[in-house]
């Protein structure tokens, strides 16, 4: 089993929308696919039981209880699963990133979200895991996207090649427990997560457990 955690000690930066979209690209492409919600505020739990089907499988869980969990999920048949993490969660985070073959952080363009990256950075670089930061809700005009590449560069972080546009269909798509690939499966949006998908896929598979 492949396990990817989305992490952020900043609110707001997309973590549970990108998990999510994730999560159904990896069902959708027949693997046996499961997220843990750890945040408190139980979004994709939530978004879970607004969904018409059960795939992917959404489970919530303590910090305490993740490793269990995560065994759990191993021992019937996951082959994908995604963490979803709570801001603010230093504790949660970091464990979440040690059962990682990979860690995504999803970073808006905006200085705020960098200056919350370096704060994520400094510990989940202790659980020695791939780390990637994802640039994510893109405007469509200005070079924001490549200011925020200039400042991550100094940082020794790979930067994923791929980007998020701000997209009214990932968020719309996940009122009615969709995401973007079932909301507007020809959409900008959903073009954009299939290469986000593939470029995940790409990097753990190199990574074994």
């Amino acid at each position: 089993m492949k396990t990817v955690s989305v992490i952020s000690q900043k609110g707001g930066a997309g973590k549970t929308t990108m998990a999510l979209h994730l999560a159904v690209a990896s069902a959708l492409s027949g693997r046996n696919t499961a997220v843990i919600d750890l945040d408190p505020q139980a979004s994709a739990a939530n978004w879970a039981d607004r969904r018409e089907t059960e795939v992917p499988v959404v489970l919530s869980a303590h910090a305490s209880r993740l490793r269990r969990e995560v065994t759990r999920v191993a021992i019937i048949g996951g082959e994908m699963l995604y963490l979803d993490t709570a801001p603010h969660s230093d504790g949660s985070a970091l464990e979440a990133a040690r059962l990682s073959d990979l860690v995504l952080i999803p970073c808006r363009p905006a200085i705020l979200d960098l200056d919350a990256l370096n704060n994520s950075l400094d510990f989940i670089r202790t659980a020695h895991k791939p780390i990637c930061v994802v640039l994510n809700a893109i405007a469509s005009v200005g070079h924001d996207a490549d200011q925020a590449v200039e400042a991550l560069q100094g940082l020794g972080v790979e930067i994923c090649p791929v980007r998020l546009g701000n997209r009214v269909a990932f968020a719309r798509s996940l009122i009615t427990g969709q995401v973007a690939q079932e909301f507007d499966p020809k959409g900008k949006a959903t073009a954009e997560m299939e290469r986000l998908h593939q470029f995940v896929q790409s990097r753990v598979g190199k990574s074994g457990r």
